[in-house]
């Protein structure tokens, strides 16, 4: 009960406080909706169908580009990490890749692959991967040297010490960056559905935007912003459900 306290309580005051401000006439009705016409323009497009469809165009094109940037930065990591010729040798080049915004290479992705699916896709795809990769390179790097000796004392092969003992190990922080990555690459689809996408939660900020309709244009944006805090939660319970299988704490703080 505290918890579902604790998680109501300040989207009400949230919700007290944008009723006030909107009935205080500080901006036009046009520019600052009141919630009473963000919940019908939510519901208008809910019960129509087209949220559906702009939340699994989304989906759609997150899912792909955060799934293939994971597993790509994971196994890349865990090589680096192991084997540091390798990442002396790269990592260079990853410091001058990697502060570069995923947006700036949006027009190269348009004009290279058209509009559609797939200039989200590399976008989240770019957002993604470096945060993992980095976390994944600096959580083998600081494991104890005991766990390769145990390895070795086990008989075990490169593959399986790398999957079957390294991976594990590092997992805790692994996680961390899969966490902090996911809440990157979601900012970033929307930037990318609103340049390069005719579909999609960031394609609906875009048309309301340009249609002044900003009472649709608060419901997206609200849309995105709980769904973001859906997928958030769902990484931490299967990130938990990892961490219990190997062994760890969970991501739940020991206080209520």
């Amino acid at each position: 009960m505290k918890k579902i306290k604790t998680f109501v309580v300040p989207f009400a005051v949230l919700l007290l406080l944008w009723q006030a401000l909107a009935a205080a006439g500080v901006f036009p009705k046009s520019l600052f909706p009141w919630p009473a016409d963000v919940y019908e323009a939510l519901a208008e497009r809910t019960f129509s169908g087209k949220l559906l469809l702009d939340v699994g165009a989304s989906m759609y094109r997150f899912l792909i580009g955060y799934t293939l940037a994971s597993i790509l930065a994971v196994l890349l990591g865990l090589v680096m990490g192991w084997l540091p010729g390798i990442w002396n040798y790269l990592n260079p080049v990853i410091q001058v890749l990697r502060p570069i915004s995923p947006v700036a290479w949006l027009p190269f992705i348009v004009l290279w692959a058209g509009t559609g699916d797939i200039p989200a896709i590399v976008i989240i795809f770019l957002a993604a991967f470096f945060p993992v990769l980095l976390t994944t390179v600096s959580a083998v790097n600081k494991l104890d040297p005991v766990y390769e000796k145990i390895a070795s004392n086990f008989g075990l092969g490169k593959v399986k010490t790398l999957f079957g003992i390294i991976f594990p190990a590092s997992f805790p922080q692994i996680a961390s960056g899969l966490h902090l990555a996911l809440g990157t690459a979601w900012i970033f689809l929307v930037a990318g559905e609103m340049a390069g996408a005719q579909s999609g939660l960031g394609y609906l900020v875009a048309d309301a935007r340009n249609s002044l309709e900003t009472d649709l244009l608060m419901a997206a944006i609200l849309v995105i912003g709980l769904l973001g805090l859906v997928l958030d939660l769902l990484i931490r319970c299967g990130e938990d459900q990892a961490k219990r299988l190997w062994g760890f704490g969970t991501t739940e703080g020991g206080r209520d």
